[in-house]
């Protein structure tokens, strides 16, 4: 018996997958920190109105507004107190 994997949700277009990359690339070379960038792109972002990694995904104007998160996060990171 074979088993195949199923793919039950719609793949990304060529331009969706280009914007994801974009954006992974982005955050994972301005936050080297262990696990930062995934936990930014992952995690719902207030200012942005969701969650970077679906925004960036999402439209063009979504990915430069994740981009701006990232510079600006990257110009002020969060304090750990």
């Amino acid at each position: 018996m074979q088993f195949n994997k199923r793919f039950d949700r719609p793949r990304l277009s060529p331009e969706q997958a280009a914007r994801q990359g974009r954006a992974a690339r982005l955050a994972c070379e301005r936050m080297p920190q262990s696990g930062a960038a995934v936990a930014f792109l992952n995690t719902h972002d207030h200012a942005l109105g969701g969650r970077p990694i679906d925004l960036a995904i999402g439209s063009e104007g979504g990915l430069r507004a994740v981009e701006a998160a990232i510079a600006a996060f990257v110009a002020a990171p969060p304090s750990s107190s």
